[in-house]
């Protein structure tokens, strides 16, 4: 009798253990997706940009709520990194942005404000966040705050690029392309707008799509900065007196894209800083990820910031933590507003692909 009322018993452990062991698996390849490589983040526009280097509005999003709606004042470090004096001077913001297209929150550094957060982006986006798990929430609201954002986006071309044969990018061969070549509808000519061509590697053309997303393509422009990138194209555009049509003969060769990188900003991270009352804070962790698509059909782009700020104070009396451990550019902007909200410099697009 007893066997008989332990087989349901153990079974039932076995698929409690079974589907413990799978959501485990699930939740490690989740993370997985996310790959820290040496492509380079940047913050700002005004940072300097490497080789193969990708910026995404997110964090200066939640960084003007640290400035602007707690700290009453700009951030400052000592000594003050060159990122701080950039992320201060607030050149993105919301305005640059549909509402519809993202979510930002600040709040108390509790469980209750996380689930609210997953609620909100599983409500307006139907997502679940790649960043979150990653802090170390508490139960009940102290002086620290967390600072949340999540952009999402997904665009289509009004029509199907061809799918080319497959290329080189530099060295690397057998790179897939989309684009036009002979064999294209000349339908699709209508949503390619060319800014400038100046021959040989100094071009640049740009996409329209159905949802108004616009995409630019560049080549032959080596500035410091994303934005002087930015402001070299419009002077280029602007002095462009060849045809901006997209023509018969012309040709379009465009590589996918696939790309999911995870950043710390640990150069942010546990350097004290004051608020305008007097209060001494810090932050202890800095997270972006930035996940993105481009292919013959449109794309889509999913970006999350968030950071968790602690008062000083309350670390020193309640949170005690003894850690004993040390060639092209795109930019995606909305149409009719000022600044781009995405930026990538690739150089090497086996890093991307």
């Amino acid at each position: 009798m007893k066997k008989e009322i332990l087989k349901p018993i153990i079974g039932g452990m076995l698929l409690l253990t079974i589907l413990g062991c799978l959501a485990y698996k699930e939740r490690k390849q989740k993370k997985q997706e996310y790959q820290t490589s040496d492509v380079e983040v940047v913050l700002s526009l005004e940072d300097k940009v490497e080789n193969n280097t990708l910026w995404c509005g997110t964090f200066n999003l939640i960084w003007n709520d640290l400035k602007e709606q707690l700290a009453k004042q700009d951030i400052v470090f000592t000594p003050q990194p060159e990122i701080v004096k950039n992320l201060n001077k607030g050149t993105f913001t919301t305005e640059n942005l549909n509402e519809n297209n993202y979510i930002k929150k600040y709040g108390p550094f509790t469980f209750s404000f996380k689930k609210e957060i997953e609620e909100e982006i599983q409500k307006k986006f139907n997502e679940n966040s790649d960043i979150l798990d990653d802090f170390a929430w508490m139960d009940e609201p102290t002086e620290d705050n967390f600072f949340y954002a999540m952009l999402k986006k997904e665009f289509h071309f009004p029509k199907v690029f061809t799918k080319l044969e497959k290329g080189t990018f530099k060295n690397t061969k057998n790179v897939n392309y989309f684009g036009i070549d002979s064999t294209t509808d000349t339908q699709v000519y209508e949503q390619i707008e060319v800014l400038y061509y100046n021959g040989k590697g100094d071009f640049g053309v740009q996409l329209l799509t159905k949802e108004n997303e616009e995409i630019f393509l560049i080549r032959g422009i080596e500035e410091n900065t994303f934005k002087e990138i930015w402001e070299k194209i419009k002077t280029k555009e602007k002095e462009y007196i060849g045809s901006k049509s997209f023509q018969s003969g012309d040709t379009l060769k465009v590589p996918y894209l696939n790309l999911k990188i995870k950043k710390e900003f640990t150069e942010l991270e546990q350097k004290d800083f004051y608020f305008a009352n007097g209060e001494k804070y810090y932050i202890d962790k800095a997270l972006q990820t930035i996940s993105f698509e481009l292919n013959e059909q449109g794309g889509k782009i999913k970006n999350e910031a968030g950071m968790s700020v602690k008062n000083e104070s309350a670390m020193e009396t309640t949170n005690r933590k003894f850690h004993f451990d040390d060639d092209f550019v795109i930019f995606l902007k909305e149409k009719d507003k000022k600044l781009p909200y995405f930026a990538a410099k690739i150089e090497d697009i086996e890093k991307f692909s």
